[in-house]
């Protein structure tokens, strides 16, 4: 039986053979399996596929520095990366766009986006990244995109629900991910959390957006009765504004870290910069954020916001709490 490979799958196997790190490799052996025909006259290549998935997923990750050709790799900053997912026209730039200094282009024809742009959104003073993703089209993604999912902290699927079609733009964005082994749930979970079928497991959020336009609300709200179990849900619009804000601190919720502001004795907080942590982090953590060599000097620590009082003296095992004010107090 001839195996009727697609255009998509050709240039997965395309990207495969290119690929030079580990991960480029990974993401273009799982898009293959995602694209090829499933029959029996693709089961010997599909059996390959899984093998070659298998043993680099048990291959060290490739070493830092190596010279790498992915266009879709996005250097983290900030408190955590989200990448917005969508069909075409969704208005994932427009978002992005509203929310930073990013240079997206927005258009009114399809496929404006090209690569990953990335933008810096804030939460007060937390700064938490957005890469806006070239569109998806149903049943395909552009391959070495999904590595970029799976390297994200969230997962932003955005729908536009001016749209006629707005659950079949939903539907589609939800059957690519899963297609490729990469499940969406509405908690947060850890970076290589994986289900009993052994798929990727990771935090994700539906924005509809055009939320002012005419029909969105019941658009929305028919969404939600399908899907609002199952992930969490904003509506927002990036021409009025309307709820980016409540975007924004929803993600900094689903990051589950908190800022922490550095004290030297003597002087005043710095509040310009603070350092994040991962919510449950001591004292000992953050001198180890601030100084490779404080964890070994470190004393002792005085704290202002979740000690019994202000400027307790508090052990190096003190957890700390988001806003607190670290003054560290380091052996000579």
């Amino acid at each position: 039986m001839p195996a009727n490979l697609s255009p998509e799958y050709k240039a997965a196997e395309q990207a495969f053979r290119e690929a030079k790190t580990t991960e480029e490799k990974l993401a273009a052996l799982e898009e293959m399996l995602a694209c090829i025909p499933k029959h029996k006259g693709t089961e010997h290549m599909q059996a390959d596929i899984k093998r070659r998935i298998a043993k680099l997923r048990e291959a060290p990750a490739s070493r830092p520095g190596a010279r790498s050709r992915d266009i879709f790799h996005v250097e983290r900053g900030g408190a955590g990366q989200v990448v917005l997912i969508g069909l075409p026209n969704c208005g994932k730039s427009a978002l992005v766009g509203a929310l930073t200094n990013a240079k997206v282009v927005v258009a009114d024809y399809p496929f404006a986006t090209h690569a990953p742009v990335p933008g810096m959104a804030f939460h007060e003073d937390v700064p938490i990244q957005l890469v806006d993703m070239p569109p998806v089209t149903p049943g395909s993604a552009p391959p070495g995109m999904m590595g970029a999912c799976r390297a994200a902290d969230i997962i932003a699927i955005v729908v536009d629900l001016a749209a006629a079609d707005a659950l079949e733009q939903l539907d589609a964005c939800l059957d690519v991910l899963v297609a490729r082994n990469l499940v969406p749930v509405g908690r947060k979970v850890a970076r290589d959390e994986r289900d009993a079928e052994g798929r990727q497991l990771k935090t994700a959020l539906i924005v509809g957006t055009k939320d002012d336009l005419p029909g969105a609300p019941d658009t929305f709200q028919a969404l939600k009765e399908l899907y609002g179990e199952r992930l969490p849900m904003l509506s927002v619009s990036a021409a009025t504004r309307h709820n980016l804000d409540a975007l924004v601190a929803h993600l900094f919720t689903t990051l589950d870290v908190i800022r922490v502001y550095c004290k030297q004795p003597g002087k005043p907080p710095d509040t310009g910069a603070p350092f994040i942590l991962p919510r449950g982090s001591s004292v000992l953590d953050m001198a180890r954020e601030v100084h490779r060599e404080f964890p070994e000097r470190l004393k002792y620590a005085c704290v202002w916001g979740s000690a019994k009082f202000p400027g307790q003296q508090v052990q190096r095992d003190h957890v700390l709490q988001d806003r607190d004010i670290v003054e560290l107090h380091i052996a000579g």
